[in-house]
């Protein structure tokens, strides 16, 4: 679908003002005052939070009650379970908190649900197993605060329910032992938006200072802490999490913890994803890299084997699982591939650009672990909230479905209203599940599309390429690139800085590249001066590209790319356009990537 470019406004007194006050660079200052940083103290703890700036996990809603619960639990000898999820944010806050309690000399054992046959979130059967084996304590991490009924069950059984999670709930909150959730309503926590694993992370601090007794840890706890800042970075990054406040000092400070105490298999993984050579792990790294990986593992059913992998101490093991998991990954891509073609023919058939607020597309056969990422990839070509839902192949039994958003839409609120057509469904702004009987898809089909139309603004129907400034090819060194990689790490609500180029023109033809030819590689030219470009998803741009020495215009993100020991200035294209438009007017460019 065509972007549209608008390049943002900027006061050259108060950038100046900023540069001198808070000690940045020029074109620093302008990005921080484009992130509405004007104040140079805000600017200054942006660039530079620390650890000691996370708040106090006895602030975090329920933490210290279900502290005191999992530590007496835990010195009373108690079987205590970790339920959790099986994306990489759940298989991390599992990890977090089984570290934690053998830290403190303590074991436990964890439960992920089946993807297949049991879905998200609590199950009653799965209570009612581990009661039976004679569990006293479960303690739930990325999911149950929708799990109303669930919860009921537990307390039938006479099972204490600690929930930890960060989803959306309903009216009706569960009537646990303890709920931890940053926004529990009534709590008061200043920022909502903690991922799962960093929940977790929250409440193995509080643990852990409940048992040093002080908020100075023991050598063995701290170990598992920093370890645990890891694993939390990992959760925030690969579930989509803002990269502000206390995520964006987690992740800054996690990148390096994960690298040095990720362990093992984290190790390996770094390895077969050809990360070892880098001198920093980059928040980039571990959404494209790392964390589809560990996500394979969980939507092929393995989820297990990756928290394995994440809580083993021989590290022989760890090495062999995050050799499958890899596999996993390679399983994974070749599903994607070929549910994309055809939910793509699809959309194609049955979509309404102009129309239709939404997308919803279901087919037989289509892999329930895969449909996630398909739908992630459809709703960024299409610029529309996508549905794509994996029906059995034997009719008449439930399908299953993902969701993903545009950026700027809150896609529960609509799915939520359309409960009624739904077996279950649950999630958060950005992406979401759901189980439905196979024959109530077209009802969904509607009312999700109303309930979508009726929500959207106009303005988010179209995609915007948002562009902090103008450069040049000369401009962009080494240098340049360095000072814009002090606003790192970069994801969700701080993007990487986006600028634009005008006139530059193919050295030579562009070239497909990478697996399937998806992406694209060219040389750009302007005034003279060479670089370096890739367009990741931009393959399709090939046919449309103007011929080596005809100008256009892109939009760019700068980059530097380490290879081999040597490092590089180069741009990753994200849009471009036809010389002759001008590139100050909001109008759409003629072709975007698909993904």
């Amino acid at each position: 679908m065509p972007k549209r470019w608008r390049i943002q406004p900027h006061d050259a007194a108060l950038v100046a003002g900023l540069e001198r006050s808070a000690g940045v660079s020029a074109i620093v200052a302008r990005l921080l005052a484009a992130r509405g940083l004007t104040d140079a103290a805000a600017a200054r703890t942006f660039l530079a939070g620390t650890l000691q700036d996370l708040r106090d996990p006895e602030l975090l809603p329920g933490v210290p009650a279900a502290a005191d619960r999992i530590l007496a639990a835990a010195r009373g000898g108690e079987k205590i379970v970790i339920y959790g999820d099986y994306d990489a944010d759940g298989m991390c806050a599992t990890a977090i908190l089984i570290s934690c309690l053998e830290a403190l000399g303590g074991t436990a054992e964890w439960y992920v649900p089946d993807r297949f046959e049991e879905g998200y979130g609590l199950n009653a059967d799965a209570l009612r197993a581990l009661a039976a084996k004679g569990v006293r304590l479960v303690v739930t991490v990325d999911c149950g605060i929708a799990s109303v009924a669930e919860a009921a069950v537990a307390r039938e059984l006479g099972l204490d329910l600690v929930i930890t999670d960060h989803h959306g709930f309903t009216d009706e909150m569960p009537a646990a032992t303890v709920l931890v959730h940053p926004r529990l309503p009534g709590g008061g926590y200043p920022f909502g938006d903690l991922c799962g694993a960093a929940v977790a992370f929250k409440l193995a601090w509080a643990i852990a200072t409940r048992a040093s007794a002080s908020k100075q840890v023991t050598p063995r706890l701290r170990e598992m802490l920093l370890r645990a800042v890891g694993l939390a970075t990992l959760g925030t990054v690969a579930d989509v999490m803002p990269l502000l406040d206390e995520n964006r000092i987690l992740v800054k400070h996690g990148l390096e913890c994960l690298r040095q105490r990720g362990g093992a298999g984290i190790e390996r993984l770094m390895e077969l994803a050809k990360l070892q050579e880098k001198s920093a792990l980059e928040s980039e790294d571990v959404a494209f890299r790392l964390a589809p990986r560990l996500n394979a593992a969980g939507r092929l059913g393995q989820a297990g084997l990756a928290i394995e992998m994440l809580t083993t101490h021989d590290d022989a093991r760890a090495v062999q699982l995050a050799d499958w998991i890899h596999g996993f990954n390679e399983q994974r891509d070749s599903l994607e591939r070929s549910i994309l073609l055809a939910a793509t023919k699809q959309a194609t058939h049955d979509f309404d650009p102009v129309a239709d607020a939404a997308i919803v597309l279901a087919g037989r056969g289509w892999h329930p672990g895969v449909v996630g990422i398909v739908a992630g990839r459809l709703a960024e070509r299409y610029h529309r909230p996508v549905a794509v839902i994996a029906q059995d192949e034997h009719q008449g039994r439930p399908a299953t479905g993902s969701l993903r958003s545009v950026s700027g839409f809150d896609i529960l609120a609509p799915l939520l209203a359309c409960r009624d057509h739904l077996l279950k469904c649950g999630g958060h702004a950005a992406a979401a599940g759901l189980r439905i009987e196979d024959n109530r898809i077209d009802d969904f089909r509607h009312a999700f599309l109303a309930a979508v139309a009726e929500r959207m603004p106009e303005e988010l129907r179209q995609a915007q390429v948002t562009i902090d400034g103008e450069a040049t090819i000369a401009s962009l060194t080494l240098d340049t690139c360095g000072q814009i990689e002090k606003l790192a790490p970069f994801g969700q609500a701080n993007r990487r800085p986006v600028l634009c180029a005008s006139a530059v023109h193919l050295a030579e033809p562009a070239r497909a590249m990478g697996g399937g030819g998806r992406h694209l590689s060219m040389t750009l030219i302007q005034h003279g001066v060479k670089i370096r470009a890739v367009a990741w998803g931009g393959a399709e741009w090939l046919p449309h590209l103007p011929p080596p020495g005809q100008p256009f215009h892109v939009a760019f993100k700068p980059k530097i790319n380490e290879f081999r020991g040597r490092r590089t200035a180069e741009m990753e294209v994200v849009d471009w356009r036809p010389d002759g438009i001008d590139i100050t007017l909001d109008l759409p460019s003629p072709v975007a990537p698909s993904d």
